[in-house]
C-alpha cells in the first residue's frame, strides 16, 4: 500500500532516538520466572529482537516535568517488572521495535505497571511497514485488565508480515507499561487473514502524520482499511479524506466523522458505489441501534429508499474509538436519493450553517444539498425557492386540498405519510427538525425522504418521555422540535385532509402488519452488537449516567435494549389509537 512516505522525525508521534538493540539474552536477564497458571503456550516462533522505537516524551513522576531519561521506552524491554514506561502525554502515546525486516507476528505479550493494572485496557497491538505506522493494521486488542508483576499472552491471527510493530496505549493512560514481547519468524506474509477487534469489521483510520480530527470542514488526508468477514476481506485504500461531520453529535467526546474516498468504493457490500460514507457515533444511544433500527422501520413501510448502515468497530491513529455505523451519505446517486436531474433539500433547524440555503415565507430554515454548493447555479436556486414557496402556499391556501391547486400539487402524498409513519412510530423528536425531500427534474411534486438521524428515537428523549403517554402525535408535543408553520403544516396534511388521513390509516394497516415481530429484529441486532458493545463501553463508561436527552439510566446495556423493546410493544397499540382518532 502507498503511504505518505513521510521520515520519523517529521510525524506529529515523536520517536525516540533509537536505542541500542535488545538481544534475547538482555531481555530475559533477571526476569522472575511466573507461576503456573501464567506459562504461555508452546511456542512455534522466537522472541523478536530490534531496535527500540516510541514516544520520546516521558513523564518524571517525582517532578511531574516531561523527561528523556526517566521512565523511558528501555524499560518494557529490561526484564524487570519494577520498572516501566511513561509518558508525558497522556493519549496517543506508543512503543514498539523495528525489526529490520517483515516478520509475521504469532504473538505479544504484556505486563502493567505494578499498581497501575488497568491501564493497559483497550491497549492496540499494530503491524506497519512504514516508519510512520501510515499502514498500521491491528494485531490484536488487550480487552481486561492486567496482572502486575507477570507477562499476559495473546495469540495473534495475522498472516501480513510487518516490519515495524508497536503496543499503542489507551486513551488518557500514559501507557503505563511495565513489560513488552513480540514473538514471531521472518517472512513477506499475505492478506488471507487479518485482526478484526470483533465480529464486526474493524474500520482503521491513519490520518497523515497522525493528526487529530478538529474540524468538520478541513479533511485530512489518511489511509483506511477496512477488515471484514472474520478478517478474510480487506478494502484497502490510500489519498481518502477525512473530517468531522454532525452537528449536536460533534459536541459529544466521541466524534462522528466523514469519509472521501479517493475512486468510488462499495464498501461491505453496500449497493451504492460512491466515494462519500459516514461513522455515525450512536454517543448518546447506549443500544448503539436506533438508526440501525429506525431504517428498518422504513424499509418495512416502504419508504423508496432507506440508506445503507451497518455497525463497525472504529480505530483512529491506533487507538480504539468504539462501535459506531458506516452509513450512505445522504447524496443524490445511483443507489441513494433517486434525483439526478433535480434536487434535494432538506427542512433544517441548522440551515444558517450551510452555505446553500433560505427561508421561506413563513420561515422554514431549507438547505440545498443538489446541486451542491459548487455547482448550484442562480437560476437553480431561484427555481428551487420559487418552487418549495408554492408549495408551502398551497398547504396554507383555502384550497389546500384540491387535487389540482392544492398541495397535491407539489407533494408526493404517499411519501410524505410513510415517512410521517417512520418518524411517529418511532418516537422521533426531531422528525420534523429535519425533514429531507426531493424532486427529479423540473417537472413533478416533491418526494420526502429519505429518513435519517434517529438517535433520540425510541424513547430517548426527557423532552418527549413518555411517548405513549402524550395526548397526540410526537410532532405535536410541546418537546418535539420543530418550526411551527412546518407543525402547521403537518396538522393540515394529517389531521384536516380527510382523503390523507383515510390514506394515513391504510398505509398504517399496511405498516403495523410488518411490524410486528420488530422486537426479534431488536434481538438479532443486540446479539449482533454484544461482543462490540463490551468494548464501546468501556471506552465509554456513560451506562450508569446520562448523556445528551437521555430520559433513563437503565444501568447495562440490555436494560437499554429492554427499555427500546418495552416502548415498541405499546407504541404499536398507541399508534393504532393515534392514526384511528385524529
Amino acid at each position: 500500500m502507498a503511504a505518505f512516505a513521510l521520515a520519523l522525525v517529521a510525524c506529529t508521534r515523536e520517536v525516540i532516538v533509537p536505542e541500542p538493540a535488545v538481544t534475547e539474552k538482555d531481555a530475559d536477564k533477571d526476569k522472575p520466572t511466573p507461576p503456573d497458571n501464567q506459562n504461555p503456550p508452546v511456542e512455534s516462533s522466537g522472541k523478536l529482537t530490534g531496535t527500540i522505537i516510541g514516544t520520546s516524551r516521558c513523564v518524571d513522576y517525582n517532578t511531574g516535568n516531561a523527561s528523556t531519561t526517566v521512565n523511558t521506552a528501555a524499560n518494557v524491554f529490561d526484564g524487570n517488572f519494577s520498572t516501566f514506561f511513561a509518558t508525558y502525554d497522556r493519549s496517543n502515546t506508543w512503543v514498539g521495535l523495528d525489526l529490520g525486516e517483515k516478520h509475521i507476528i504469532t504473538k505479544v505479550a504484556y505486563s502493567p505497571r505494578i499498581s497501575q493494572e488497568g491501564r493497559v485496557e483497550l491497549a492496540l497491538f499494530e503491524g506497519a511497514n512504514q516508519a510512520d505506522f501510515s499502514d498500521a493494521l491491528p494485531l490484536a486488542i488487550v480487552k481486561e485488565r492486567g496482572t502486575a508483576s507477570v507477562l499476559s499472552y495473546i495469540d495473534v491471527n495475522c498472516s501480513r508480515g510487518f516490519r515495524y510493530v508497536r503496543y499503542v496505549g489507551p486513551n488518557d493512560a500514559r501507557c503505563n507499561l511495565a513489560e513488552l514481547e513480540f514473538y514471531g519468524y521472518k517472512g513477506e506474509g499475505d492478506d488471507s487473514h487479518l485482526y478484526q477487534l470483533t465480529n464486526l469489521p474493524t474500520v482503521v483510520i491513519n490520518t497523515q502524520n497522525a493528526q487529530a480530527i478538529k474540524s468538520k470542514t478541513t479533511y485530512i488526508l489518511s489511509n483506511v482499511a477496512i477488515i471484514s468477514d472474520g478478517g478474510t476481506s480487506l478494502l484497502e485504500t490510500t489519498q481518502t479524506q477525512i473530517r468531522g461531520r454532525g452537528n449536536a453529535s460533534w459536541d459529544f467526546p466521541k466524534k462522528p466523522f466523514r469519509i472521501k474516498f479517493a475512486d468510488k468504493q462499495a464498501p461491505l457490500g453496500a449497493p451504492a458505489g460512491n466515494r462519500d460514507w459516514t461513522l455515525i457515533n450512536n454517543y448518546g444511544d447506549k443500544t448503539l441501534m436506533r438508526n440501525i433500527l429506525a431504517f428498518e422501520v422504513s424499509r418495512r413501510v416502504g419508504m423508496a429508499y432507506t440508506p445503507f448502515c451497518t455497525p463497525v468497530d472504529v480505530i483512529l491513529n491506533g487507538e480504539y474509538q468504539g462501535c459506531y455505523q458506516l452509513c450512505d451519505q445522504v447524496e443524490v446517486a445511483t443507489n441513494r436519493v433517486d434525483a439526478k436531474n433535480g434536487y434535494l433539500i432538506e427542512i433544517d433547524a441548522y440551515a444558517y450553517g450551510e452555505k446553500v440555503y433560505f427561508y421561506s415565507s413563513r420561515g422554514i430554515p431549507v438547505t440545498v444539498k443538489y446541486p451542491d454548493d459548487e455547482k448550484i447555479t442562480s437560476t437553480q436556486l431561484d427555481f428551487i425557492k420559487n418552487y418549495f414557496g408554492s408549495f408551502e402556499k398551497a398547504v396554507f391556501s383555502s384550497s389546500y386540498t384540491s387535487a389540482t391547486s392544492g398541495y397535491r400539487k407539489y407533494l408526493d402524498l404517499d411519501s410524505f405519510l410513510k415517512n410521517f409513519i417512520v418518524g411517529e412510530f418511532s418516537g422521533n423528536t426531531d422528525t420534523y427538525w429535519s425533514v429531507y425531500m426531493y424532486k427529479d427534474g423540473a417537472e413533478g411534486p416533491f418526494f420526502t425522504g429519505p429518513v435519517w438521524d434517529y438517535d433520540l428515537a425510541f424513547e430517548n428523549d426527557q423532552r418527549t418521555y413518555p411517548i405513549n403517554s402524550l395526548s397526540d402525535y410526537i410532532y405535536a408535543s410541546a418537546g418535539s422540535v420543530a418550526a411551527d408553520a412546518v407543525r402547521t403544516m403537518v396538522n393540515r396534511i394529517v389531521k384536516q385532509d380527510s382523503a390523507a388521513h383515510s390514506r394515513l390509516v391504510e398505509l398504517w394497516t399496511a405498516s403495523k402488519a410488518t411490524l410486528q415481530d420488530l422486537n426479534s429484529y431488536v434481538d438479532q441486532t443486540a446479539a449482533l452488537l454484544d461482543e462490540s458493545q463490551q468494548l464501546n463501553f468501556k471506552r465509554w463508561p456513560i451506562l450508569n449516567q446520562r448523556v445528551h436527552q437521555n430520559n433513563s439510566v437503565y444501568g447495562s446495556y440490555q436494560g437499554e435494549v429492554n427499555a427500546v423493546k418495552n416502548y415498541i410493544t405499546r407504541r404499536l397499540t398507541r399508534m393504532d389509537e393515534l392514526v384511528n382518532s385524529n
